[in-house]
């Protein structure tokens, strides 16, 4: 194997040039994760628009999801092979493209597939920016820029919601806009990218990529979530439909395992998934993925359908949740920084998170909006102060060559936590509004139609007294699915439980990593000079001490 050959960039950055670049990684970021959810309170008038079934309503959610779930592993590894700069740059034209096609479907199986496609980009932004993050900044330095990027993802998060109903409350603007609207500022990203972004790269004339292991993973996981999403609703959980797709996902996600075992650059590496903290983070962020997405997705249904609001009042009740996120990222992200010690602040939140969503379970469509928006500043405490730190804990546990990898891994899972957690709460929601409508229908004397209580989201077509008892039913049932939440979100405190204690380091990479490339590169080359390059790769601290 060829040694790898260091570029003029791979100094560390100055803070100010670290500040310049985060500013670009952080603009993106805010419109990649805007763009999944500006989408949940507008998506009645736009399904609407289209004519569009309740079906294609959550799989305009679900297949942006769902690719970008396939996907992020894969990006990650082309991010250990390839240049972290170029590839960021590829996603956001991905992402662009796939917006542009969005904001022109006239149908809702058009829109689909543009944001299936857009999705792709999403997955690589998700988790590009921080393995780009990883490259510039020490992990013992990072948890304090994890409060810019804690901030980042409550403002995209709880703020998406708010623009998506203003966006669709405004007559001149139109629910087009909600795809249209992240263009120019991924446009101004990529642009300010260009000029700031300089990152260290690797160079190696051997690369492999793994197309056959990349492919199963994709098709395993891609399976996998198109059974979520239409079981118990087109077909029985039993039944043969359920046998061939679980069954022919796990065939290929074993296939892929297989695979992977024997691949000379794996998409996801097996020794670093099977490390103690990294399989552990894995665990605790598939339940938080689970748990946040699955449950905070129906907070605008709930706020629209439960309890009557207009889109932009939904998405002004959501700002508890988004304070939440934003202080406990900044204060957790500070003390980690000043004390070196990370595990204790995932502990907190873990816990946290799982008290607000049982907070979250008690409400019902009268509960009193000041207790329902202390329950979401609750659950945004705790998720600030769990998602970005348990990716963290895996980066300062490899060396800077496999960051791309162990960082998509963690992101990996956490999104199909989420998009499990989406399809599944979903159902069980469904099938709640379905059964309470169609009792409380029978108990009124009024009858029912073919359509079934779930999809009667149009509730201005429909008489006074059914509007009250289609409220009470998705109010009611939306405590139900935060109880869920609630439960799964107790892996998460295990999972925390369970980490070994560390310190953080201080340098970029592993310093034994950083010295056998070193010795490496003099050995082949015989060249003293890039020593003192891979010095700086370890950081500025581990210069110092050589």
């Amino acid at each position: 194997m060829s040694a790898p050959t260091a570029t003029a960039d791979a100094a560390p950055m100055s803070r100010r040039k670290t500040l310049e670049a985060l500013s670009g990684l952080l603009l993106v970021l805010f419109v990649a994760m805007l763009s999944s959810t500006v989408v949940s309170t507008a998506l009645p008038k736009i399904i609407g628009a289209l004519n569009g079934s309740q079906t294609q309503y959550t799989w305009v959610v679900t297949a942006t999801l769902l690719t970008a779930t396939a996907t992020t592993p894969i990006w990650g590894k082309l991010a250990d092979l390839f240049n972290k700069k170029l590839l960021i740059q590829v996603a956001i034209v991905v992402f662009l493209a796939g917006s542009v096609a969005a904001g022109f479907s006239h149908s809702a199986g058009q829109l689909i597939a543009a944001r299936a496609f857009q999705g792709i980009g999403v997955g690589g932004l998700q988790a590009l920016v921080q393995v780009a993050i990883a490259a510039m900044i020490p992990p013992r330095e990072r948890g304090r820029y994890n409060g810019y990027l804690g901030g980042v993802m409550a403002l995209a998060t709880v703020g998406g919601p708010l623009l998506g109903g203003l966006i669709v409350d405004t007559s001149w603007l139109g629910w087009r806009w909600c795809f249209f609207v992240g263009v120019p500022v991924a446009a101004v990203a990529l642009l300010l990218l260009q000029a700031t972004l300089h990152l260290p790269t690797a160079r190696r004339d051997n690369v492999k990529i793994d197309y056959l292991g990349a492919t199963l993973i994709a098709a395993g996981v891609s399976l996998l979530l198109i059974w979520i999403s239409f079981v118990d609703s087109s077909f029985a959980w039993l039944s043969w439909q359920t046998g061939a797709m679980v069954g022919g996902s796990v065939l290929l996600l074993a296939l892929a395992v297989l695979v992977e075992s024997r691949a000379a650059e794996p998409v996801v590496p097996l020794e670093i998934v099977r490390e103690r903290t990294t399989a552990l983070a894995i665990l605790g962020s598939l339940a938080v993925g689970m748990a946040m997405f699955g449950g905070a997705v129906f907070l605008g249904q709930y706020f629209q359908i439960g309890r009557g609001y207009s889109p932009t009042e939904a998405g002004l009740l959501t700002i508890p949740m988004m304070a939440g996120v934003l202080l406990s990222s900044i204060v957790a992200g500070r003390l980690i920084t000043s004390s070196g010690k990370i595990k204790p602040y995932i502990v907190a939140g873990s816990i946290i998170l799982v008290v607000g969503f049982a907070l979250l379970g008690t409400i019902d469509h009268e509960t009193s909006l000041v207790l329902v928006g202390a329950a979401m500043f609750i659950v945004g405490v705790g998720v600030g102060m769990t998602m970005q730190n348990l990716v963290l804990a895996v980066q300062n546990t490899v060396a800077l060559k496999d960051i791309g990898a162990a960082s998509s891994s963690v992101a990996f899972f956490r999104s199909l936590g989420g998009t499990i957690g989406v399809s599944v709460l979903g159902a069980v929601l469904a099938r709640q509004v379905t059964d309470r409508i169609t009792h409380d229908l029978a108990a009124a004397g009024i009858p029912t139609t073919g359509g079934g209580g779930s999809s009667t989201l149009n509730l201005a077509a429909l008489p006074a007294p059914v509007q009250e008892i289609v409220r009470a039913a998705y109010g009611d049932a939306t405590g139900h699915i935060f109880l869920i939440s609630a439960a799964i979100a107790v892996v998460g405190i295990l999972a925390a439980l369970l980490l070994k204690p560390v310190t953080l380091r201080s340098s970029l990479d592993l310093p034994d990593t950083a010295r056998s490339v070193a010795v490496a590169a003099d050995a082949v080359d015989g060249a003293p000079a890039f020593d003192e390059v891979a010095v700086d790769v370890a950081g500025p601290g581990e210069r110092a001490r050589r």
